[in-house]
């Protein structure tokens, strides 16, 4: 009988799906089967001796070393030397990312969640150890212990509490990465790299996903993915794919006011319809019937400034093939340039003139793979006026010019 991967659970509480944090602990005696995790955890290890695999890497585990699980990312316990001793935090990614992005220092907060990406190992000392053992205490003290139901009366503005508790630890676990002397893992020599496309596909679930783009991206073919998907899954393609973009769903549902139209374009639906067809299909029950059951459960997020910059994007994504500038769009919704890109930072992750010359870039190689356009051609189709402003574009995004792109690419297709 075939074994997948487990896919655990989205939510952060088996017991309230609105919690966007939790705490417990747990003791490991031997080794675990592989899992991918939907809902993201800090794991703070308090006693024991052994070794995880993260993304095919592995890690050594003892006292004092802080995890960072992020969404799809994959985990096994390979050894148990000690039994091992955790405490853990789950929360909900897309509420404290959103609280972060939406800060004033837009930048270092950017910067910070992007850390989180480069390495889930951290293992801080002395005082850092001290304040990680602190807020973990926090977080105990106002959501209480999950596994044993010890569930504390709410206190006023706690939501707001914990979020800014877990930012603090997110902060705590960068701090720790960026002090390290000795490298903390081992990279596997022949590391399989399949194991990123659930990763992948989360990331940019926002745009139109396909087999043929995966492909391009991991050097693969798009039967050998599709396999790949269901062998560790049990999941087809597009099931995998509808059952993330549900993921976002659900939390665009509990913690906005957006309307269906509004969450299409960002999480990669058609349009309302397409929304509501899915949901039903994957949670039998209608989209209305859950957000009249569970409504919004926080008030943190500014919807208006959340809407603005939604149509940004979509405004950008729709016409970047045309003459457009920062000045004209800016204009057409009433802001300043300034604010235009503070909206985008906070969506995107970049700002005008770097957004729209990265649509303009993929499409171009799109263009290049999928057709025998000239070059120039090509590059008047995507929005340039000139070829020479497309060539210095496209080498300081893809690092080699239009041309070699389009051997290379040609080589490793045939």
């Amino acid at each position: 009988m075939k074994e997948y991967i487990e896919l655990q659970t989205q939510f952060c509480s088996k017991i309230d799906i609105k919690k966007i944090c939790t705490f417990d602990y747990e003791t490991i005696i031997e080794g675990t089967f592989p899992i991918y995790h939907k809902s993201p955890r800090f794991i703070f290890v308090k006693e024991g001796k052994g070794s995880i695999v993260v993304d095919m890497v592995p890690y050594e585990l003892k006292a004092g070393v802080l995890l960072s699980v992020l969404p799809w990312k994959c985990t096994q316990i390979t050894d148990v030397k000690e039994p091992l001793s955790f405490e853990i935090v789950k929360y909900n990614y897309d509420v404290v990312a959103d609280t972060l992005k939406s800060s004033s220092s837009i930048r270092d907060n950017l910067s910070v969640l992007k850390k989180l990406e480069e390495t889930p190992y951290a293992f801080p000392q002395g005082d850092m150890e001290k304040e990680v053992e602190y807020l973990f205490l926090r977080i105990r003290e106002e959501v209480g212990i999950e596994s044993v139901m010890d569930f504390r009366e709410r206190k006023s503005y706690e939501e707001m509490n914990v979020i800014m508790q877990i930012s603090s630890l997110i902060i705590a676990f960068c701090r720790a990465i960026d002090s390290r002397k000795e490298a903390s893992c081992k990279k596997v020599e022949a590391c399989d790299n399949r194991i990123l496309i659930l990763r992948y596909i989360y990331m940019h679930l926002s745009e139109k996903m396909t087999l043929e783009k995966i492909s391009k991206q991991f050097y693969l073919s798009r039967s050998s993915i599709r396999m790949y998907i269901y062998e560790k899954t049990g999941l087809t393609f597009h099931e995998l794919v509808n059952e993330m973009r549900i993921m976002k769903t659900l939390n665009y549902l509990l913690y906005t006011d957006l309307t269906l139209e509004d969450m299409a374009p960002i999480l990669g639906y058609v349009d309302a319809a397409h929304i509501s067809k899915v949901f039903s299909y994957r949670m039998e029950n209608k989209i209305t019937n859950y957000r009249k059951t569970y409504q919004k459960v926080l008030n943190i997020m500014n919807i208006e400034e959340r809407k603005l910059a939604y149509q940004l994007v979509e405004y950008i994504s729709r016409n970047f093939q045309e003459e457009i500038q920062a000045s004209f769009v800016a204009d057409r919704f009433g802001i300043s340039i300034e604010d235009m890109n503070r909206h985008l930072m906070i969506q995107v992750e970049t700002n005008f003139y770097d957004f729209l010359n990265r649509l303009r870039i993929n499409k171009a190689c799109e263009l290049m793979l999928c057709s025998d356009m000239p070059i120039t051609d090509i590059a008047i189709e995507v929005g340039y006026s000139t070829v020479k402003t497309f060539r210095r574009n496209f080498i300081e995004l893809r690092h080699v010019l239009p041309n070699q792109f389009r051997m290379v690419q040609a080589e490793l297709v045939n």
